[in-house]
């Protein structure tokens, strides 16, 4: 009967570290991506498409591309700086984030993912994001 006991405790531990593991796992960035293609008439660069998903938990680094990217909010939620209050990225919210220049570095909080649709024009053969310091 002790067996049968020391095998239930057991199940169960392993049960919460699986479930453990999955919540660490749920709260990284993922990139998916959509498209990448050449630019029409110039070998240097490519377009790239992605879906960036963001958990709340999550943090999207702070970085930069080597070229242009355009984003679309696809569904909202709440991003925080370091030192800053929450601040909402609503669905709808659009920019372009130029060359080169750092940006991000915030965590989602609250309840729900951020999902953000980016498109880039960057350097072919290059890392499409480098981490800014």
């Amino acid at each position: 009967m002790r067996c049968g006991r020391g095998l239930a405790v057991a199940g169960f531990c392993v049960a919460g570290t699986l479930i453990l593991a999955g919540a660490a796992t749920a709260q990284e960035v993922k990139r998916t991506e959509l498209s990448r293609m050449p630019v029409s008439g110039d070998d240097s660069r490519e377009i790239v498409m992605q879906l960036v998903e963001i958990p709340p938990g999550a943090t999207s680094r702070r970085h930069f591309h080597n070229g242009e990217e355009a984003f679309y909010v696809i569904e909202g939620g709440s991003a925080q700086l370091p030192g800053q209050g929450p601040k909402e990225r609503p669905t709808g919210e659009r920019g372009i984030n130029k060359r080169g220049v750092p940006h991000a570095g915030y965590t989602v909080v609250g309840d729900r993912t951020l999902k953000i649709l980016s498109v880039y024009v960057v350097d072919k053969g290059r890392p499409l994001q480098e981490a800014a310091d």
